[in-house]
């Protein structure tokens, strides 16, 4: 089996390629030009995981809608049920930038903060 990947782990975007005979085996890596080329294709391929932004409503009439982000990467198979809890809460204000939303999503360790502030 062969997947080809880009590499987001810096600007220069090395084109990978990953090789495995078959599910038992590991993924060979090649193309990257650093070692956190390897270390991304390894991770994209067996536990892929995305820093969440999204908003949430709040009942504050200048910002109706609160900007909010997840502490680190969450694994994508919670982001959809994330969403969907998000997109259902409104917040009361005062919120700060930093403070937790949600905490521990999943039991993943990473959590749901304010991504600004907002008093009124």
């Amino acid at each position: 089996m062969e997947k080809k990947l880009i590499c987001i782990s810096c600007p220069i975007g090395c084109h990978l390629t990953a090789v495995r005979e078959n599910d038992s085996e590991p993924w060979e890596i090649s193309g990257n030009r650093c070692p956190r080329g390897e270390l991304y294709a390894k991770s994209e391929l067996t536990d892929p995981r995305r820093v969440v932004t999204a908003t949430v409503r709040s009942n504050s009439t200048i910002m109706p809608r609160l900007p909010v982000r997840t502490s680190g990467p969450l694994p994508k198979r919670h982001i959809d049920a994330l969403l969907n809890q998000l997109y259902a809460m409104e917040v009361e204000i005062p919120v700060k930038r930093g403070e937790i939303l949600l905490a521990n999503v999943e039991n993943t360790g990473i959590d749901v903060i304010f991504s600004s502030d907002c008093n009124n």
